[in-house]
């Protein structure tokens, strides 16, 4: 059963009216976080049909989209999708609109689709933000911040020198003020993003494949994690939410309920307990196959009082069993 993130049951709140949830008696009437898409009625993707499709007679890998959450055929994604070994996540059309910003990323991060682009106006929007009035202004600024810091390091240099008239010197409030000036510039943090972005970069209306690792190499500066706030797609810096992740998760679950119950109980005592365990569930395997061929032989339905009868005369034969034991060795 495939679930959401963030999801939660609807037990206990105005969906049920005497109904209380029985796992959490006091959790709030409403989830916010529950969402309720085309998947909820069996239906997936852009093309909105079910999984399996019985109308449906070309083969076709349901992909899912790591921010919505929908099943999409791989036809149905606007690019060709790469061989399923060389990605692991996928964004489809619709989230790449929303979170545009990841445009910038997969210049950079992103698995190549199959389809072949014959030329950059052909495959969608090329964005240049430095061609713009706006990133030109923001060039010379920044070039005339870079010449007043180039000034301000010379002005730096001649205080650390000796003066020679008396007039030359600072007072020592404003070298102060000064130097934590510099420092303050220094220790800006640099965002990826923006880096990114001065860059020129294709916009295309397709879906996008990312690689394993490519969700660490995304900017985490105070502006970004805002942003990622906003549209609500703060699981993206999240490492335990990816596909891996589930996928291996999902692998350790499996190892867990294949492992024998008995085994690990029994790994768990000394050579004397293991012993005295073992006898005691060959014992019981030996005497419920007896008594349960009974009914096999006889064809009739075992019922739950026959199987309470059992337990009860097996409890009582280990009892007369260890009061002999216990008179034989006083």
């Amino acid at each position: 059963v495939f679930l959401p993130r963030n999801f939660r049951c609807d037990c206990g709140n105005s969906k049920f009216k005497n109904l209380q949830c029985k796992l959490l008696p006091e959790k709030g009437k409403v989830n916010s976080g529950n969402k309720y898409n085309d998947n909820f009625y069996g239906l997936y993707c852009t093309c909105k049909r079910p999984y399996p499709d019985p109308e449906d007679e070309i083969p076709d890998e349901m992909i899912q989209c790591i921010v919505c959450e929908d099943w999409f055929h791989g036809r149905h994604l606007g690019a060709v999708p790469p061989e399923s070994g060389d990605f692991h996540e996928m964004v489809c059309q619709a989230c790449m609109n929303h979170c545009h910003f990841l445009w910038a990323y997969a210049s950079q991060l992103a698995v190549p689709a199959l389809t072949k682009a014959n030329t950059l106006e052909d495959e969608g929007i090329v964005l240049k933000v430095e061609d713009s009035e706006e990133q030109k202004k923001e060039i010379k600024k920044e070039g005339g911040v870079e010449c007043q810091e180039t000034k301000d390091e010379k002005q730096l240099e001649q205080l650390n020198e000796p003066s020679t008239s008396s007039g030359s010197a600072c007072p020592e409030s404003t070298e102060h003020s000064f130097l934590m000036q510099v420092v303050t510039k220094s220790e800006e943090p640099v965002c990826k993003l923006k880096e990114l972005q001065s860059k020129q970069f294709l916009k295309k209306d397709t879906a996008t494949f990312w690689p394993s690792n490519w969700r660490s190499k995304l900017c985490t500066c105070e502006d970004c994690l805002k942003m990622y706030a906003e549209l609500e797609v703060q699981f993206l810096t999240d490492e335990c939410d990816t596909v891996l992740a589930y996928e291996n998760k999902g692998t350790s679950d499996q190892e867990t309920e294949r492992r024998d119950p008995l085994m690990d109980t029994l790994n768990s005592m000394n050579r004397v307990q293991q012993v005295e365990l073992i006898c005691e569930y060959n014992d019981l395997k030996t005497e419920l196959t007896d008594y349960l061929r009974r009914f096999a032989d006889e064809g009739t339905v075992v019922k739950r009082e026959d199987i309470q009868h059992f337990f009860e005369e097996f409890q009582s034969r280990k009892r007369r069993r260890t009061n002999r034991m216990q008179y034989y060795c006083s």
